[in-house]
């Protein structure tokens, strides 16, 4: 198993729904915008193809484009995360599956193969984090959204950045990767705070140059990150 917050650093997620704005066919262009990130140097891309843009309608194509994702992930050596589809990650033997607090148990999905897989849960209350802290079938805990975000059609109430302080200080030892509405300048704080990483969709998907805003968003993390000593 891999050093998860090795890999939480700089976090991409997406799916076809976030690349329907740009011409063309969504999926290629979810693989093309990938492509640019794992170039620019992301540490961690998760495939989440919900809502109803996506292919969620049309299994075989999402099944194609998962696979699609998940050799460049490979190609590129950077873990390749399924949002939520537990069966769609064993059967592509994904490097790891990211719940929700209502998705399957990750005692569950732990029980389901024998082989590693990283497990992250998302978590926007402080009981959440501290029931599941202990649970070692957890690697990691999403935590947002930080702030008001719209690539979700359903998002939790915004929790603002120093709940991530205030986790830490509670005794939270999981890994942290904060999500939602998450851009540069919020950066280092959050890794102040004590985020192992920031996860961002938006923030590559609507922009037109991706190399240099990858490179900006790790050269903020490394600073906090140094702060942070």
């Amino acid at each position: 198993m891999q050093n998860i917050r090795q890999i939480l650093p700089l976090y991409f997620v997406a799916g076809s729904q976030d690349c329907c704005h740009l011409q063309g066919s969504p999926a290629d262009n979810l693989v093309a915008v990938l492509e640019e990130a794992l170039k620019a140097g992301i540490t961690c891309f998760q495939f989440r193809d919900k809502g109803k843009l996506s292919l969620e309608q049309f299994p075989e194509q999402q099944i194609a484009l998962a696979i699609k994702c998940r050799d460049l992930c490979r190609q590129y050596r950077v873990p390749f995360i399924i949002n939520d589809n537990v069966e769609l990650a064993l059967a592509i033997e994904a490097d790891g599956i990211h719940v929700g607090q209502s998705d399957m148990n990750p005692n569950a999905i732990r029980a389901k193969t024998d082989k590693p897989l990283i497990i992250g849960l998302s978590v926007n209350k402080m009981e959440e984090a501290l029931f599941s802290n202990a649970v070692d079938e957890i690697d990691y805990f999403g935590i947002g959204p930080i702030f008001p975000t719209q690539s979700k059609e359903d998002p939790k109430p915004v929790v603002g950045m120093a709940f991530i302080q205030k986790l830490r200080q509670a005794g939270i030892t999981k890994p942290l990767v904060a999500i939602g509405g998450v851009k540069e300048d919020s950066v280092e704080q959050l890794i102040a705070y004590g985020a192992d990483g920031v996860a961002v969709i938006t923030a590559i998907t609507q922009v037109k140059h991706i190399a240099t805003t990858v490179d900006s968003f790790l050269k903020h993390i490394a600073k906090g990150a140094n702060n942070a000593k």
